[in-house]
């Protein structure tokens, strides 16, 4: 084509001088008629080729334009057929009006005019209705493609994309994994032991760990006594969870052999490039794992996604009398550094919530600062409030309870909060509270969870203890002895640990008693508790009802819903769980039944062999591994014992994600 247009510019000055010819011819054929003919005639022979070149021009251009559109016509027609990119044409039907052979090839037939793309790929139709999106990528007979609608026209452009999307699945699968392992209750165990069996049981141990770590190719470095470093990547972490770490069964069970449990707590980060910030994860989920009693793995991603596997056994008593001492000292400090003292439990306090409150301000009192406990009458459960009508006839006492309106406008940035049965946010009874000052202390005796109040100053957190009351009497032992527990004091703090331990059955140790005689010893009346404990009749024949559409599958799993046109109090519900599990056969109960606040209340209990918090905690709950609760909102009863049958269902499978 390049040719042709310096052809062209050749003829113009061609054309120039056959005009200025033909001007000369003129003047000569004017002065000298024989020149001028000549001239004439040399003047046509010139036109004459000049004409010739021209039509030969031309015909050269028409020749060159088809070839050329001949060429692009058919780089076109093998563009649209043969090339691997798949184009269709569809109907609003969503019918096939065309496609290219390329396409119909990847789908495995020869043609794929007049199929439905409901029968074709159904993902497709979803990515049309779409307003926004106007491409994905979607999985077809094993390849992946990038789809690119254009909807004005009904068209789609498939890229196939498999390559890039396998190498992103490698990527992935190959990026590093940091774990923490940590041998809960080494020290405790290996304490009373002579050297033999103490080597002896750390060489099984080591032994375990490091064929487990050996089976799935993970880099395992021993770092102390107690815990291990380990390396891997998130293809062998998928493995793992596949198992659901088997490991900590098999390290349980087999040093049952020495007459000792020794379990593990790992911590895992994943999902981030950066080492430290992995490092990070991996010992924040060891600490979440730990403040779940241990005995478990939790995984936590760089988006704030957790995974919690295990936690199947009751965690051993590991505090001592010298970390209650130090928390209590601590605790003293902080109080004598506020201006005032709130003190705040969960929403619907029980007993031990309340108690352990009375208690807090106690100790605030003891150091002679001003406290007051933060409390919605309106939002109680039934035995805490005959606790408070009992307060309600001890008028310097009563006087330190206000509502949650009143404790906002107190609160200055030197006020202690101090949350007490919790240490979720959400629970709390007025959130505002925590964001009005820095200065927060939390003390609770239930396992961990992802949500926790954001940097506290100081957190007791105990889940080997009964109840927050019993860890808050201990705190009083080592506060100054100024004035004695006063009798409804006392009392309500024990009426918080005989609930939580189900009158000194579930979840009692030696250190529960301790505390029950150091209240029994300071005036604590039985008589007042056993009191405030009962129930009407009217209660009795609601829970025995319940009972009586109670459920109980081959697993020993036993299953009670309320009437669908009747509230229960929270409390009722878990006297409930706790009488049905004490029927022969039953290993784990749950009570289903709607809550005044139109909440569906479920209340769970195990003998220990079923972690019901887990499977409380994927339905948006908490609480211990034989003792949980959960509360759903805008489902039916229907709905909730379905979700409770898919989360039972899930737990017995393996693990659990938050």
């Amino acid at each position: 084509m390049s040719h042709f247009y310096e052809r062209k510019a050749h003829r113009y000055p061609l054309y120039a001088f056959i005009v200025l010819s033909a001007v000369f011819a003129a003047l000569l054929f004017y002065f000298q008629w024989i020149l001028g003919i000549v001239s004439f005639l040399l003047l046509s022979f010139v036109l004459y080729y000049v004409i010739k070149s021209q039509r030969a021009l031309y015909a050269e251009l028409e020749q060159y334009i088809s070839n050329l559109s001949y060429r692009i016509k058919k780089v076109g027609e093998e563009a649209l057929m043969e090339m691997p990119i798949g184009i269709m044409l569809i109907n609003d039907e969503y019918e096939v009006e065309w496609a290219n052979q390329f396409l119909a090839s990847c789908f495995g037939e020869q043609t794929l005019v007049g199929r439905s793309l409901y029968d074709l790929a159904d993902s497709l139709v979803p990515l049309i209705k779409q307003e926004q999106t106007t491409e994905e990528i979607i999985h077809i007979r094993e390849r992946h493609f990038k789809v690119i609608v254009r909807r004005e026209e009904r068209l789609l452009y498939f890229f196939d994309v498999t390559e890039q999307v396998e190498l992103q699945k490698q990527y992935e699968a190959e990026r590093l994994v940091l774990a923490v392992i940590f041998l809960d209750n080494y020290d405790e165990i290996t304490q009373g032991m002579d050297d033999q069996a103490k080597s002896q049981m750390n060489s099984h141990v080591t032994s375990m760990l490091n064929q487990w770590a050996h089976d799935y190719g993970i880099f395992l470095k021993r770092t102390s006594s107690d815990r291990f470093i380990a390396v891997l990547n998130e293809h062998i972490l998928a493995q793992l969870e596949k198992s659901k770490f088997s490991i900590l069964d098999e390290v349980r069970e087999q040093t049952m052999k020495y007459n000792v449990q020794l379990t593990l707590s790992i911590g895992i980060g994943a999902g981030v490039p950066s080492l430290p910030e992995l490092g990070a994860l991996a010992q924040s989920s060891l600490d979440l794992a730990l403040g779940r009693g241990g005995d478990q793995v939790a995984i936590k991603q760089g988006n704030g996604k957790v995974k919690f596997y295990g936690g199947k056994t009751n965690p051993m008593e590991k505090r001592t009398r010298v970390r209650a001492r130090v928390i209590s000292h601590a605790l003293r400090e902080l109080i004598a550094e506020s201006d005032k003292v709130l003190i705040m439990g969960h929403k619907y306090p029980d007993m031990d919530a309340l108690g352990a409150a009375i208690g807090i301000l106690k100790v605030v009192q003891l150091n002679q600062k001003e406290g007051f406990i933060v409390i919605d009458t309106e939002q109680t459960d039934s035995g805490a409030q005959r606790l408070i009508e009992e307060l309600k006839k001890h008028s310097e006492l009563w006087s330190r309870f206000i509502k949650p309106e009143q404790g906002l406008e107190l609160i200055t940035d030197d006020t202690l909060l101090i949350i007490v049965d919790t240490h979720r946010p959400s629970l709390v009874i007025e959130e505002k509270l925590l964001y009005r000052t820095d200065h927060i202390v939390v003390i609770d005796h239930h396992r961990r969870g992802e949500e926790f109040v954001e940097d506290p100053m100081l957190v007791y957190m105990e889940p080997y203890a009964s109840s927050t009351s019993e860890l808050v009497t201990e705190l009083l032992e080592y506060q100054p002895k100024r004035t004695k527990l006063a009798m409804l004091e006392a009392t309500a703090l024990l009426a918080g640990i005989v609930v939580d331990t189900k009158s000194f059955t579930f979840r009692t140790g030696s250190r529960t008693f301790d505390a029950a005689s150091y209240l029994r010893a300071q005036g604590a009346d039985t008589i007042l508790v056993q009191k405030l404990l009962k129930e009407s009749i009217v209660n009795y024949v609601k829970r025995a009802k319940i009972i009586e559409n109670a459920s109980i599958d081959a697993r020993g799993i036993a299953i009670a819903k309320g009437d669908p046109n009747e509230t229960y109090d929270q409390v009722l519900i878990a006297q409930t769980a706790d009488t049905l599990l004490m029927l022969s056969g039953v290993v784990a109960s749950f009570v289903i039944s709607k809550r005044a606040d139109q909440t569906i209340g479920i209340s769970a209990r195990s003998l220990g062999d079923i972690n019901v918090q887990v499977i409380m905690e994927s339905l948006g709950g908490g609480g211990h591994l034989t003792n949980a609760a959960a509360q759903l909102s805008d489902v039916t009863l229907e709905e909730a014992e379905q979700r409770l049958k898919a989360a039972i269902n899930d737990y017995l499978e393996g693990g659990k994600e938050s």
